[in-house]
């Protein structure tokens, strides 16, 4: 604000020495007022369309299989803590939710409507799977119904197939990490998960692996978040990811050292 009140101040004295400064100030920090209040406006704007469409595709990915369980109700309030949802916001979701469940509900003019309020930026697309995939597989798994579905977001997003592979390779290397999740996870698996993660061929160079990596962190790097309309409270989210790619380059690190 600062700045605008001085620019303008500058170019009201070339045209009216003091007295010009003086209104060109006023008129500066007026400008930068009304920019202010748009620009908050269209972020608030944004992050509601975010947990509307979310908690929408949401409820009809839940629905996948036929039949939305308690769990998965239980999975969708966890959320809302998750999100740290207000009241309001929270009634917004779960209306959303309802809505999602719908026998009528049309899931792609949803995903177009959510690209167009998103500016289709990338980072809140990859964000908006992200999210579905941890809802549905709060266990750890993803049923065959739930994958077809999410490859369909994915898809109605503008995303590869392989973002959903990325995301559940993700998933299970998370769950994998936590006390006894190793027992059905081999070292084979967790490799062929980890090129998985950063989108890449067990062929791929040494080169062209810390490449990705590298890529993939910048992408997602949490403090990106905000500047692009997602809610603060995402950031746990985005956290868990970036260390998930950082695992997935450290064990295919491992491997190729042990390999040589």
């Amino acid at each position: 604000m600062l700045f605008a009140i001085i620019f303008g101040g500058l170019i009201g004295y070339a045209f009216g020495r003091f007295p010009g400064f003086l209104v060109g100030a006023a008129i500066g920090a007026f400008l930068f007022q009304r920019m202010k209040s748009r620009l908050l406006g269209k972020l608030q704007g944004l992050q509601a369309g975010f947990i509307e469409s979310v908690f929408a595709v949401m409820g009809a990915l839940c629905k996948a299989d036929g039949v939305v369980s308690r769990d998965e109700i239980q999975m969708a309030e966890a959320m809302f803590v998750r999100f740290r949802l207000n009241e309001s916001q929270k009634a917004m979701a779960k209306e959303a939710f309802n809505r999602g469940k719908a026998s009528d509900f049309d899931l792609d003019a949803e995903l177009q409507r959510f690209m167009q309020a998103s500016g289709r930026q990338p980072v809140l697309l990859q964000m908006f799977l992200q999210v579905q995939v941890s809802a549905v597989a709060a266990d750890g798994q993803v049923h065959p119904a739930e994958h077809e579905m999410l490859v369909r977001i994915a898809r109605g997003l503008g995303l590869p197939e392989s973002q959903v592979d990325q995301l559940e390779a993700m998933l299970r290397g998370a769950h994998a990490g936590q006390a006894g999740g190793t027992r059905n996870y081999s070292s084979s698996q967790q490799i062929d998960d980890a090129y998985k993660v950063l989108g890449v061929s067990p062929e791929a160079s040494d080169a062209e692996i810390k490449r990705a990596y590298r890529k993939l962190m910048s992408e997602n790097h949490p403090d990106k978040l905000a500047g692009r309309g997602l809610p603060e409270s995402m950031r746990e989210m985005a956290e868990e990811r970036t260390r998930e790619i950082s695992h997935a380059y450290d064990v295919i690190k491992e491997a190729r050292n042990k390999a040589s």
